[in-house]
């Protein structure tokens, strides 16, 4: 398919989900630099930019826009460990993003860093219960173990 759709001009990116990493080299390998390759899930985005995607389409960066930059430009940098020690803190909020009901999730932490609303459209249901506390936690905890950002 990606074969096919090289002659067209218009499609210059691939944002590839399918969670298989070795897909980015599979892409590379046949096709060079044709395609800009961009990471589609929050939770194997450190691993993705290792291995060649172009970048990521983040979901937590709504809420954390900083750390997610942060972990962009240093792995570009090459400052591995850096980037690594961001990442390891930020994948217990980047897992929200791999849930069905990820966009509350995501909708909650904006709202908890006042980067947005809680407020999702139908048939989206807001979080209730015991489950937007557990959630409530996990990016209450995130934010009380921020790290502080190198500068690069």
């Amino acid at each position: 398919m990606f074969e096919e759709l090289s002659g067209q001009s218009n499609i210059n990116a691939i944002k590839d989900s399918s969670r298989d990493t070795t897909n980015i080299t599979r892409m590379i390998n046949r096709f060079g630099d044709r395609y800009k390759i961009l990471c589609g899930v929050d939770t194997l985005a450190f691993e993705s930019l290792l291995l060649g995607a172009n970048g990521w389409v983040a979901g937590l960066v709504c809420a954390f826009p900083n750390e997610t930059v942060a972990i962009y430009r240093l792995i570009m940098a090459n400052r591995i460990p850096e980037a690594r020690k961001i990442f390891r803190w930020f994948l217990p909020l980047l897992e929200l993003d791999i849930h069905p009901k990820l966009v509350q999730y995501i909708k909650l932490a904006e709202s908890v860093t006042g980067l947005g609303t809680e407020w999702v459209r139908p048939p989206r249901l807001p979080l209730k219960g015991e489950e937007r506390q557990r959630i409530l936690s996990i990016i209450k905890e995130g934010i009380a173990n921020r790290p502080e950002l190198p500068r690069i």
